[in-house]
């Protein structure tokens, strides 16, 4: 098990250096950020003055090993904007993306499977085929789309939920939370719903899947035939077999909406990491958005480790093969 976990930290280090070096580049090739931070009227000494102070006259290679030295020290540099430590800029937005992010997930997660394993269980029955249906439905339309169908119908003609902010919020453990006040948990219906519509339809389909193939198998037959009830059967063996696509799925799904809420907390103005990316990146802001897809990257290598953890726990074979 240790040569297991040490051949997937060594894979996940490598993984983080060659991101680190894409999103540097890549980030650092698109416009100049003085073009917006400097005004038009202002002088050429401010400007060298302002390029010196941001470290922007530096080549792009000594920049770059500047801000892994820092890196190395939990400093991600300065937004430009904002002036503010970038570290502190993107966590005092974590918290609103967070709750958002595994509201929609782990509840797209749980429906999902047990609609899902019910289409499977009873595939010819009319709630079935109506299940299936709506996760048809759920993979044909874009998520704005969605979102602005939400707030029309919920916000604007019925009246019954806000359109969009995220109400308010109580301290726990110092950090601000939406979902523990009636009105923050209202806030966060609408945009909870529009991320896990995508989730749910894709959960219904990967778990009827699981559920009509592992219905077939010997296990299944030989448990039928020993006399155990249907319900423990799908309790205690279905669920078992198909456990690993769904923590497979559910890994990779809340690395994605955490990364890329961005088209939800925009339509919702939900003060999230993402609202503020889109922002950052309207105004060129470089050390915002470097350190979000540095952390986006790290976020997913750790929850694919994670999963990888988790597999070999549950199944060895996968412990041996990879050691």
């Amino acid at each position: 098990m240790l040569g297991f976990v040490i051949q997937r930290l060594i894979q996940a280090s490598l993984v983080m250096a060659a991101m680190s070096v894409i999103v540097f580049v890549g980030v650092y090739a698109i416009g100049n950020p003085i073009e917006i931070i400097i005004p038009p009227e202002a002088t050429q000494e401010i400007r060298e003055a302002t390029i010196r102070s941001l470290g922007l006259d530096l080549p792009l290679w000594k920049q770059y090993f500047i801000f892994v030295g820092n890196l190395t020290e939990g400093d991600f540099g300065r937004s430009f904007i904002y002036n503010l430590p970038v570290l502190e800029l993107i966590l005092g937005r974590l918290p609103a993306t967070l709750e958002l992010v595994l509201i929609s997930v782990i509840s797209a997660t749980v429906g999902g499977v047990v609609l899902g394993i019910y289409a499977g269980y009873r595939p010819d029955s009319i709630i079935a085929k109506t299940i299936m249906a709506v996760s048809v439905l759920g993979f044909s339309v874009p998520s704005f789309w969605v979102g602005l169908i939400l707030i029309l119908t919920f916000a604007v003609n019925l009246g019954w939920l806000p359109a969009g902010g995220r109400g308010e919020t109580v301290s726990l453990f110092g950090v601000q939370w939406s979902f523990l006040t009636f009105d923050g948990l209202s806030h966060i219906v609408l945009p909870a719903l529009n991320l896990a519509f995508f989730k749910l339809a894709m959960m219904i389909r990967l778990a009827r899947a699981g559920t009509r193939e592992t219905m077939l198998t010997d296990t299944i037959k030989f448990a039928r035939a020993a006399g155990i009830s249907e319900g423990r059967i799908l309790r205690r063996h279905l669920l078992k077999l198909i456990s690993i696509p769904i923590i497979t799925v559910f890994g990779l799904e809340l690395g994605s909406t955490l990364a890329f809420a961005v088209v939800t907390e925009t339509i919702f103005s939900w003060p999230g990491v993402g609202k503020l990316i889109i922002d950052s990146i309207a105004v060129l802001d470089r050390p915002v958005m470097v350190a979000y897809l540095i952390l986006t990257a790290l976020l997913f290598v750790l929850i694919n480790l994670t999963v990888d953890l988790v597999f070999a726990f549950i199944d060895p074979r996968i412990r041996a093969k990879g050691a």
